[in-house]
């Protein structure tokens, strides 16, 4: 199994685009699109006709997908975006190194999951 440089859950800052600068936590990975749709990042107005589910029309402003190569990680221990490595551990798991600090940045996938059904 392959591990991929951006998860569902982290946390990334903006390298270039109108948010610059700006963290945000990744709510989706679309991998055949290349892109990443990050919780408060690149906001865009639609125009919203009245529906069952939104019962009042009008202007929403929600997320748009991001191009995956305009974030970067953030550091765990200096708070600045990072790329990162992967390395083999010890009992055979890949983890994702922070190529600055050196530090283990965490999956997000396996600090949430809890005990798996089978």
């Amino acid at each position: 199994m392959t591990v991929q440089r951006i998860q569902k859950g982290d946390t990334v800052v903006v390298i270039s685009g109108k948010d610059r600068g700006k963290q945000g936590k990744v709510m989706r990975v679309l991998r055949e699109d290349g892109k990443v749709l990050v919780e408060g990042i690149n906001l865009v107005k639609r125009h919203t006709k009245p529906s069952a589910r939104l019962q009042q029309g009008g202007i929403v402003e929600r997320e748009a997908p991001l191009a995956d190569c305009k974030v970067m990680l953030r550091d765990p221990e200096t708070g600045k975006p990072t790329r990162c490595r992967v390395k083999v551990s010890e009992n055979g798991t890949k983890v994702r190194i922070a190529v600055i600090s050196g530090v283990e940045i965490p999956s997000p996938r396996v600090a949430n999951s809890g005990p798996r059904a089978l």
